[in-house]
């Protein structure tokens, strides 16, 4: 591997952006790839809304939406990253990667294979290292997290927040019903338990009010006019009212993570 040799990342989610962002100020030449309806809650730390807005920057890293992979040279002569519309990761066979990371979190293998590049990672459960990728990078918060596995897989989903400031499950809030999102706070607001944060409009005309369980920062929000399905994560309240800044900096947990990924690349580059 060299050191301007492509990185394929796929997902630009909060996390992914951890490891994008480390490799990006490492020098690195990252793609991201991305579905074309991204649904992170963290938005102003999660480099996927380029694909709503054409750019965003979070923490000095710039990433602009390309629609072909022909876009992306102009975008890394800005120092920038592109993200491409690339779901199924169809490019990655044509571009030849020397390395692919899948950040896309879902607790499950969404198609990334370990012959897609000479070195595959991924994050979190759902992976086998050794089978469908070369190397497994550990999520769950506490001792493990950031372990690097090259046997065997990273701890199963709980489906259990981690403990943020005492609480849980309920600083996590989940859509009660299908319908469509609409924002009525944005994030960083200060809220009380039992505001109402958002609203879903059933299809048959039916308001839902989105209420918070705990009190704290509102780090997280769906975008608005977001179609979601019943239990879909909207929002995410810190009860630590005292950190706002935490709502537009990238995460202790992304940032452990990809530190773990840069080891890996690393040591790939100098092989």
């Amino acid at each position: 591997m060299k050191r301007d040799d492509l990185i394929i990342v796929r997902g630009g989610g909060d996390l992914a952006t951890g490891t994008i962002h480390r490799l990006w100020a490492a020098g690195l030449r990252v793609l991201v790839l991305e579905i074309e309806n991204p649904a992170a809650i963290r938005r102003q730390v999660a480099l996927c809304e380029a694909v709503y807005t054409k750019t965003t920057e979070v923490e000095g890293l710039r990433a602009v939406r390309i629609d072909r992979y022909e876009e992306a040279e102009a975008v890394w002569q800005e120092n920038s990253v592109p993200i491409l519309i690339d779901p199924k990761g169809v490019s990655i066979g044509a571009l030849k990667p020397a390395v692919v990371i899948d950040a896309i979190l879902a607790k499950r293998n969404l198609g990334t294979r370990r012959d897609m590049a000479p070195l595959t990672i991924a994050l979190g459960p759902g992976f086998t290292a050794g089978e469908d990728v070369d190397v497994v990078v550990e999520t769950k918060r506490g001792h493990r997290l950031g372990r690097i596995i090259r046997e065997g897989a990273a701890i199963p989903n709980t489906g259990i927040p981690g403990v943020i400031g005492g609480y849980g499950a309920e600083r996590v809030i989940h859509a009660q019903a299908a319908g469509i999102f609409k924002n009525v706070r944005v994030i960083g607001d200060i809220v009380e338990a039992g505001d109402t944060i958002a609203e879903i409009w059933q299809e048959d005309g039916t308001k839902l009010l989105v209420q918070t369980q705990i009190t704290g920062i509102l780090r997280g929000l769906l975008r608005d006019g977001y179609l979601v399905t019943e239990h879909f994560k909207v929002a995410d309240v810190d009860p630590r009212k005292e950190e706002l800044s935490n709502c537009f900096l990238i995460s202790d947990k992304a940032r452990c993570i990809a530190g773990s990924v840069l080891e890996l690349v690393c040591a790939q580059l100098w092989k």
